[in-house]
């Protein structure tokens, strides 16, 4: 018997929005790593990643009605922010120093293994939105994905302390 060939609209390609966007991310961050190294990439990542900490921060505020978001309201949204992006994140722990998070699911999938410079878009978003609503942020990425580990770990300092100052991470202020 015999079929008639599929059209090149029925090919069987995994290929939408998502995929790419998410793909080219992924080559965009690895070129920039292999050309100037990952503590340049993550430099231009986190530039990027604080304008849209600011557009979303700016998206929030507007949507809640107020001109700065408590603590408690940074912590949702920054939950909330990654669930609308189809990540996993969750609070582990929170005081008036600190905000930890975990997570399962990165926004990226499996675009972001190897790639840790695309981290900084966790860590300039959180940090961007803690500090301009709260005055200070200093963002550590204790575990991630993109290094291998099975899940993430994120602190968010709220002050600056004994335990920011020895974190590895990056800070952040109110513009």
């Amino acid at each position: 018997m015999h079929t008639s060939p599929l059209t090149v609209s029925e090919l069987p390609i995994e290929l939408d929005r998502d995929l790419f966007l998410r793909t080219l991310i992924r080559e965009l961050s690895g070129t920039l790593q292999d050309v100037v190294g990952l503590e340049e990439a993550s430099g231009f990542v986190s530039a990027v990643g604080q304008r849209i900490g600011d557009h979303i921060n700016l998206s929030y505020r507007s949507a809640l009605n107020v001109h700065v978001l408590s603590k408690q309201q940074v912590a949702e949204v920054l939950v909330d922010l990654k669930r609308r992006i189809q990540g996993d994140f969750f609070i582990l722990e929170q005081t008036d120093e600190k905000i930890v998070f975990g997570n399962h699911v990165c926004p990226f999938a499996e675009k972001v293994i190897g790639r840790p410079s695309m981290c900084m878009m966790t860590s300039n978003v959180f940090g961007t939105i803690a500090a301009e609503n709260l005055g200070y942020a200093k963002v550590s990425l204790e575990q991630t994905i993109a290094q291998g580990a099975a899940g993430c770990r994120v602190v968010v300092y709220l002050k600056p302390q004994p335990a920011a100052d020895q974190a590895e991470g990056r800070e952040y202020f109110s513009g």
